[in-house]
Parts: structure tokens; sequence; C-alpha cells
């Protein structure tokens, strides 16, 4: 078992998209998010991570049809570390995220993607109000043909400020 990474943020640029010698598609990018906070002066800092990430299979062919610079996307996977040589010889290194799961949190609208109209991302819609009318019975409310009242659950909008996320 390993330690899953939760990442919020925005892409950096669009999905490049390979497919390796067995056919499996592998899409790769990278993911800016913020941590804002205020220093002991109170001076409001804002601390930004960067970080690469790899995505296999068919969650490679979505990311790239649907994701572009700028999306906003929630990945949850684990970290990796990769090693190469360049170039001019020196070894490089960097750590990376292997997505297990990508969830799209960009509204159709935020999209810009007119063409897929069958998108339907992570979104939150608020449902109706939904009411209750029960059928006339004998019971607590008076007897003999009088219904229950009408019920009305109302669930509630859930404001939330993108600087109040603790990830």
């Amino acid at each position: 078992m390993y330690n899953k990474v939760i990442m919020v943020g925005n892409l950096t640029r669009d999905i490049e998209l390979r497919y390796l010698p067995s056919g499996s598609a592998i899409a790769k990018s990278a993911i800016a998010t913020s941590y804002k906070y205020k220093s002991s002066t109170g001076e409001q800092k804002d601390e930004v991570c960067f970080l690469d990430f790899n995505i296999f299979g068919r969650s490679a062919e979505v990311a790239n049809q649907y994701l572009k610079k700028g999306s906003k996307v929630l990945l949850e996977g684990r970290l990796v570390f990769e090693q190469w040589t360049a170039q001019d010889g020196s070894t490089r290194s960097r750590h990376s995220l292997r997505v297990d799961t990508m969830k799209m949190l960009d509204t159709k609208g935020d999209s810009g993607n007119t063409e897929n109209q069958g998108y339907n991302p992570q979104g939150y819609t608020q449902p109706a109000p939904i009411q209750y009318d029960e059928p006339t019975s004998h019971d607590s409310y008076g007897g003999m043909n009088q219904s229950k009242p009408k019920i009305e659950q109302r669930i509630p909008e859930i404001d939330i400020d993108e600087d109040e996320i603790p990830f």
C-alpha cells in the first residue's frame, strides 16, 4: 500500500498524449496549486506548487479530449521519483504524480469546449425542492379524508471559498 496524494489545481499546459509500444495511452502534463496564508507580520502570502503528472489508459485519452491549459482538476495518485541522464551528461531527478483517479472540476461553460456536447463534468447542480404528498388515510392528522401536510425538503446551498479548502 502507498500513501495517496490528492492535488486540486489548474493545468499549466495542454495534455501531451502518447502511446506506449503495447498500445496503452499515457498523458503527461503539470498542475499548479496554491496555498494562501498570512505571515507573522499579517502580510498575505501565496505559495505555489507545480507538479508534473502522468495518467495511463483510457483516462489518459479522456484527459486529452477534455482538458486543456487552465482546466481545473482533482488528481489522486502516488508520488514517484524519476531519475534520468540529461544530454549534457548530468543526472536529473524530480518527483511526479502517477494518477489513479482524475476528476474534472470545470463546468461546461468554463471548459470553453463547445464541440463536446456530451461532456458532463463532475460539477454540482442544485436540485429542485422535493415535495411529498401522502394519500388520504386514517391517522392523527384529523381522521378520514384529510391528507398529511406537504413536506418540503430544501437542500442548502454550499458556498465554499477556494481559499478555505485545506488541500
